[in-house]
């Protein structure tokens, strides 16, 4: 397995992927059209936003084949505009899930995220999951989550530096699904 930056040419396989990944609802678990995937819909949104990092947009490809993504996105810690990170969405193959192609992904993420000065990281998911890569409830970091349901599913982890604590806020796109 290869772990690249994604390019242009991957973006219909990157779709699909999500399309497949995504096709039940995380959570009802009911089928989902594929037009109704709001992660493939994100993550083309999130390629022509102002936040979009080239260089944090990553695929896995086995076989010449693009097994899995990973995308963060520029955020900001409100009220002083702190530049962080927003990770999400990853995606795996339906066939390809649980042989360590997301944890692969995510791991390279975040260490071009530290080697790029990138101060934190936050998301939104499974503890149980993202615990894994030194993610925590981003409350104990003194980061609050855009929406305060979220509780303990609303994750940080610091890189480098100490970035002033404040409420989180994504990409754009993001905050459109939030409405």
């Amino acid at each position: 397995m290869i772990v690249r930056r994604e390019g242009p040419v991957d973006h219909d396989a990157v779709r699909a992927l999500h399309r497949a990944a995504f096709a039940r609802d995380p959570a009802t678990g009911s089928p989902r059209a594929p037009d109704d995937v709001v992660e493939a819909r994100l993550v083309d949104e999130l390629r022509e936003d102002v936040g979009f990092l080239p260089h944090l947009s990553l695929v896995a490809v086995r076989d010449g084949v693009v097994t899995g993504h990973v995308i963060a996105t520029r955020g900001w810690l409100d009220p002083v505009g702190a530049p962080v990170l927003g990770l999400g969405p990853l995606g795996v193959a339906p066939e390809a899930q649980r042989r360590g192609i997301g944890t692969v992904l995510v791991h390279a993420l975040l260490a071009v995220a530290e080697a790029a000065d990138e101060s934190l990281v936050g998301l939104l998911g499974a503890p149980a999951y993202y615990s894994r890569f030194g993610f925590r409830a981003a409350a104990d970091l003194g980061v609050a989550a855009p929406d305060p349901r979220w509780g303990a599913h609303f994750q940080a982890r610091r890189l480098s530096g100490r970035p002033a604590g404040g409420r989180f806020r994504y990409a754009e796109p993001f905050r459109r699904l939030e409405s």
